[in-house]
């Protein structure tokens, strides 16, 4: 079990490089300003239709994954996406 757990963390350090590299430049601050925009990250996503509320908070869902990618370290990942934390 150790073994496969070391394995997946691995693998998530591995996808963070990967959204750091993605999203490192002036081209990517272009993309990422239109996305911020597109998947509402700095208002609520609140929409008295619940279809409309809920794509809404699908973008936003979107939006906070890349942020943590970009912003986290990968033990901090770790606990977010295993619920265990670091030295389990």
């Amino acid at each position: 079990m150790s073994e496969w757990l070391d394995k997946l963390r691995v693998a998530l350090g591995d996808r963070r490089y990967a959204y750091q590299t993605t999203f490192k430049g002036p081209t990517a601050q272009v993309v990422l300003k239109d996305l911020a925009r597109f998947c509402r990250a700095h208002e609520s996503t609140f929409h008295a239709d619940p279809r409309a509320h809920a794509m809404a908070e699908g973008r936003r869902e979107v939006w906070l994954r890349i942020q943590s990618h970009l912003n986290l370290t990968t033990d901090e990942l770790w606990e977010l996406y295993s619920g265990m934390p670091k030295g389990d």
